[in-house]
């Protein structure tokens, strides 16, 4: 309910604006991409520190650490990639116009080895992570003074990290690993499931940005379950790849390419899933609140105004709807985790 009415008061101050400018224009995909800024529009945006690690022509390397965007440019050390266009805008238009937010930079002599910036999505992936260690903190003590242990949960905060550690534990875990080997892989499949349903609500409070619709981020996730299942493969796991028994000769050459593989993509579809899901659900979003602009620059502020009701209805029913997912992607990719490091680990009797 707050973002629908953020929705509403930016609809509000946008769709006027809109009407003596008739050349901006709102771009879905850029309000839900990453950068190196937090938007908290129309109250302003906060740029994030720039760290590189830089190359000169004489091969040493060094490290260049600004405040914002605009110091690296200010700086004059850095400047953006189009600066030697002939069309580009001067530094002092890119910066008035705010485009310096989205440009990539460059130093004057040398190249950018590693660009280390501070973005939007790490800042919110490191927010969740710290919400996710003050609970447990706060969780653990309760625990270690007996509450949870020798009485019964008390309180909104334990009584739903309970609820849910015992649903990832009794649902997920044990299913897919078995009694005898879930409790090795609990912390990890808690970890990552909270930490995915954290970064997915996140992604839906004013102003707040999804880490989990980055490919980076869920790329390390799925990288963390890529080497969890391939270090606990057992002998018939290994077996089943590299020579498939009960099968002809020529079948197990074919199939031997399609195994290796599989290894590869199971985690590369893991991350793209999750990376994809949460994106999409924010560009729709963003999309309806965009039929509003879009009517404006067809209709006026009549066709703008005219949509709204409609716009801002629907929203509302995919926000709430985005809830669900945000709870049904960290499921999936728990699941599936638990999924691939279970039939690893598990051992096949093979018919003679």
């Amino acid at each position: 309910m707050m973002r629908l009415v953020l929705c509403m008061l930016v609809v509000g101050l946008a769709v006027p604006c809109l009407a003596a400018d008739d050349e901006e224009e709102f771009d879905a995909v850029h309000h839900s991409a990453n950068g190196y800024y937090l938007d908290f529009s129309p109250l302003g945006k906060v740029e994030l520190p720039r760290i590189f690690v830089v190359r000169s022509e004489t091969g040493r390397y060094g490290l260049q650490i600004y405040r914002s965007t605009k110091a690296a440019l200010n700086s004059n050390a850095l400047v953006p990639v189009y600066a030697e266009e002939d069309h580009a805008p001067s530094l002092s238009e890119l910066i008035a116009s705010g485009h310096h937010l989205d440009a990539k930079l460059k130093p004057r002599s040398g190249s950018v080895v590693i660009d280390l910036s501070i973005t939007r999505h790490l800042m919110f992936a490191v927010l969740a992570a710290g919400l996710l260690l003050w609970a447990f903190i706060v969780m653990a003590r309760r625990y270690a003074a007996g509450i949870g242990r020798t009485s019964a949960p008390r309180g909104l905060l334990q009584n739903s990290l309970e609820l849910l550690i015992v649903f990832v534990r009794d649902d997920i875990a044990i299913p897919n690993m078995g009694r005898a080997h879930y409790q090795r892989f609990l912390p990890f499949l808690l970890t990552v499931f909270f930490f995915i349903l954290t970064c997915n609500l996140l992604g839906l409070v004013p102003w707040g940005a999804t880490a989990s619709s980055n490919i980076n981020i869920t790329a390390a996730l799925a990288l963390f379950t890529f080497v969890l299942t391939q270090v606990n493969g057992s002998r018939s796991y290994w077996r089943h790849i590299f020579w498939p028994p009960d099968m002809p000769v020529a079948v197990k050459l074919l199939l031997i390419p399609t195994e290796i593989m599989g290894i590869f993509i199971k985690p590369v579809v893991l991350a793209i899933r999750l990376f994809a899901n949460m994106t999409a659900g924010h560009l729709v979003i963003l999309s309806l609140i965009g039929m509003i602009f879009t009517f404006n620059g067809l209709f006026g502020p009549v066709g703008g105004y005219g949509v709204a009701p409609v716009a801002v209805g629907f929203t509302l029913f995919i926000n709430v709807l985005e809830l669900l997912i945000a709870l049904i992607q960290a499921y999936i990719f728990t699941f599936l985790s638990a999924l691939f490091i279970g039939m690893a680990m598990a051992e096949h009797e093979e018919a003679h």
